[in-house]
């Protein structure tokens, strides 16, 4: 009998426990929040362009003859006034020769009738000459002299013929193949010469790349509202990119903004000049070129991971004071170093939710646990 009771007792507290167990409250769910973050940014866009250099220059010779010697290794670097071919210099250097040998001719010419005329003006005052014959002596003098200034220009010509049978470098920068081997003869005319190679600068470098008219647009609205500054008339920083690479780490300069927009393209052609001392960035490579819009203003940053959407609006979910989720429409920027500004519908100093979002709702308690804004790359 005793047994039976303890039995029956020990039931009765079982199902009593039972019952309270299910109807306790469950806890509120946990979901992390940060406060959004608030620094100062300047808005930017992203276009993709091509590398270009600054200085292309195709080597041609200025004389004809046949090469002698080809002086640098092909794909080099080369500096200005680097000597690249030689020419055969024997006819030039013959034709400097004669032409020094007519000046020679032409100045004892004048040294013979300058002692002419010197007897001529003691002539002319004995009466023993007339006027007419002093003044062919007079003529044949000048004659000489004026012939001697020509040939001088001739020999001026021939020596600047026989320097050009060195052909040198026109610009510092890398070299390409030659086209032209040694023993072959080059021509140089009127109508053209041999290309005989080329070369590109390499140091700095020019990135060119297009922007779509609705980005030229409202770049100019924000000039004319003052809020921004023309790249034609101050200096606008510019970064760039390759493929490979990540963020931009390549920072030059706005030099160059065309005069119309592309009819066909929409687009305006925009150029920036890069250093390049260590030549990572060469001819025609393919980039990412960032450019800054307007003036640096105070910005509030939150993880994209913190947005949802509602009947194609974008919202944030926000915690306040009593723990209770609220929902807030907001109006989205641009990305700022893994974060995205809003430009409308924060205030300072909210619990923004940025993880567990599936499981809140407006209205809903919450455990918020506070967390550093996730994706801040400047922390």
């Amino acid at each position: 009998m005793k047994r039976g009771c303890v039995w029956f007792a020990f039931l009765l507290l079982a199902g009593c426990t039972r019952t309270a167990t299910e109807e306790s409250a469950p806890p509120p769910p946990e979901v992390k929040v940060s406060y959004p973050v608030e620094r100062e940014v300047t808005d930017h866009a992203d276009f993709t362009g091509r590398t270009a250099a600054v200085d292309t220059v195709e080597v041609r010779a200025r004389v004809w003859g046949f090469i002698n010697k080809v002086n640098f290794k092909e794909g080099t670097l080369v500096k200005k006034g680097d000597v690249l071919y030689e020419i055969d210099p024997r006819t030039y250097k013959a034709a400097v020769a004669q032409a020094e040998g007519n000046v020679a001719s032409g100045k004892a010419k004048v040294k013979r009738l300058t002692a002419d005329l010197a007897r001529a003006e003691v002539l002319l005052r004995k009466e023993a000459i007339s006027r007419e014959d002093y003044d062919k002596v007079v003529g044949d003098r000048n004659e000489a002299s004026a012939n001697v200034e020509a040939l001088q220009a001739a020999v001026d010509q021939a020596k600047l013929d026989l320097s050009y049978t060195k052909v040198v470098a026109p610009i510092s920068g890398r070299i390409s193949r030659t086209l032209v081997t040694e023993g072959n003869l080059i021509s140089s005319t009127a109508a053209g010469s041999t290309v005989l190679t080329n070369i590109v600068s390499v140091d700095p470098i020019y990135a060119y790349f297009d922007v779509d008219e609705h980005t030229v647009q409202y770049v100019r609205k924000l000039i004319r509202e003052g809020k921004a500054k023309s790249a034609r008339d101050a200096k606008i920083p510019v970064h760039l990119a390759l493929a490979s690479e990540k963020n931009f780490p390549h920072e030059g300069l706005i030099d160059f903004v065309d005069n119309q927009v592309n009819p066909k393209t929409g687009t305006l052609k925009v150029r920036g000049i890069f250093p390049n001392p260590d030549e990572i960035l060469s001819p025609g490579y393919f980039v990412r070129v960032r450019v800054p819009i307007g003036f640096p203003h105070p910005a509030k940053l939150i993880t994209e991971r913190a947005l949802d959407t509602d009947q194609g609006q974008k919202i944030v979910y926000v915690v306040g004071s009593d723990h209770k989720v609220s929902v807030r429409p907001v109006k989205v920027g641009a990305r700022h170093g893994g974060l995205r500004a809003i430009d409308e519908g924060l205030v300072g100093g909210e619990q923004v939710v940025v993880e567990g979002l599936q499981q809140v709702r407006p209205g809903l308690v919450v455990a918020p646990k506070l967390v550093e804004m996730p994706g801040d790359s400047q922390k």
